[in-house]
């Protein structure tokens, strides 16, 4: 079992560092295909951080959120067996390292008063002043992972609104606070980014899978031979989880080989579905129908391209596709591309089996 270290971040560190070394003044969104390694990067940034701050990670992943108080037991860590001045004191004083709390902590009467007034005014308030107090010893760094995941949360208003007024407070008005959001939600970033009320108040860092050279040489670090790299490539592409598996697999080509036809067999039974009991997409306040002949259409410009532009295909069959984790979409480039390289092979595996059954069924209709 080899011991997998981290590799060829660079870049995307020195853009969060550098971030980081300036007064916070926009949020910033990591956003990236799914199991792309943005996780895994942050939590890299926040291990080597010097000791004047403080980072405060909130990951929704798994997380049941559909009201007011599935929000706050996401977002705050209570400290049960201390005073609130204890909480700011040890926060603020403590300078042996950076400190990094699974949530904001609190006390049990404070989240009690929370839950009776049932007002997110009262808690952005709180969070203001818990922050303008440590700001004075220390740099506050929030981070929500899987923030897509209170997208459609309602009590008054939307929750996300209420949430990204008290990230613009935190950043570009009271410069309090760095405020990183992640998602794997394509179609939560395109929402973002078409948003007036975050013109200018944010930025985007695309952390994505690593590209072939990368790849080649992530994989040669672990004694893969020319063979195998190349199988690895044209299995799995540059997806880190992947090849991480295959890092510690026995039988590394037939692991790869069994991840490409396990991807394929996903898209046929997600296609053959939709061709034999229909499917439906709510766009708004709209249910839509998913039509097969119009994802096989989408799916069959793959055959000859990796990328796509957003805008070259119908909107239901677009969001149906990202929905079932298919397909990614870059608002910033305006470009849609299959999740990983799995994905886009896998992809023209289909069609082309399509086309082949189609093929048979007119020999059989002409005799």
């Amino acid at each position: 079992m080899y011991e997998i270290e981290f590799y060829d971040r660079e870049k995307e560190i020195r853009e969060i560092r550098a971030i980081l070394d300036t007064r916070p003044t926009l949020i910033t969104f990591i956003y990236g295909p799914i199991n792309s390694g943005k996780t895994e990067l942050i939590t890299r940034v926040i291990e080597e951080l010097p000791r004047e701050y403080i980072v405060f990670y909130i990951n929704l992943r798994g997380r049941f959120i559909s009201g007011y108080k599935d929000f706050l037991r996401a977002l705050f860590k209570l400290e049960r067996e201390k005073e609130y001045k204890e909480i700011l004191k040890r926060i603020s004083e403590v300078s042996l390292k950076s400190l990094r709390f699974t949530g904001i902590p609190i006390t049990e009467g404070i989240l009690d008063l929370f839950f009776r007034e049932k007002k997110y005014e009262d808690v952005f308030e709180f969070l203001e002043e818990y922050f303008m107090r440590i700001s004075a010893n220390k740099v506050p760094v929030l981070i929500v992972d899987e923030l897509q995941k209170i997208g459609d949360v309602r009590v008054n208003t939307y929750l996300i609104y209420e949430l990204f007024n008290f990230f613009i407070r935190l950043t570009k008005e009271l410069h309090l606070a760095h405020v990183f959001a992640i998602t794997s939600d394509s179609l939560f970033i395109e929402r973002i980014y078409s948003d007036a009320m975050l013109h200018e108040r944010c930025r985007y860092l695309l952390v994505d899978d690593f590209d072939y050279e990368t790849s080649i040489k992530f994989l040669d670090k672990y004694g893969f031979s020319a063979y195998e790299k190349e199988v690895a490539w044209n299995c799995c592409g540059g997806k880190p989880v992947s090849l991480v598996e295959l890092v510690n697999c026995e039988d590394r080509e037939e692991r790869a080989r069994g991840m490409f036809v396990f991807r394929t067999g996903e898209i046929e039974t997600r296609l053959k579905l939709v061709k034999e009991l229909g499917d439906e997409i709510t766009i708004g306040s709209r249910r839509c129908e998913v039509h097969y002949d119009k994802l096989v259409e989408v799916l069959n410009m793959f055959v000859s391209r990796d990328e796509i532009g957003m805008n070259e295909v119908d909107e239901v069959s677009k969001r149906y596709l990202v929905r079932e984790n298919i397909l990614f979409v870059d608002p910033l480039r305006k470009l849609m591309k299959p999740q990983s390289r799995t994905t886009l092979l896998a992809i023209r595996e289909v069609v082309k089996n399509l086309s082949k059954l189609s093929e048979v069924r007119r020999g059989s209709d002409s005799t």
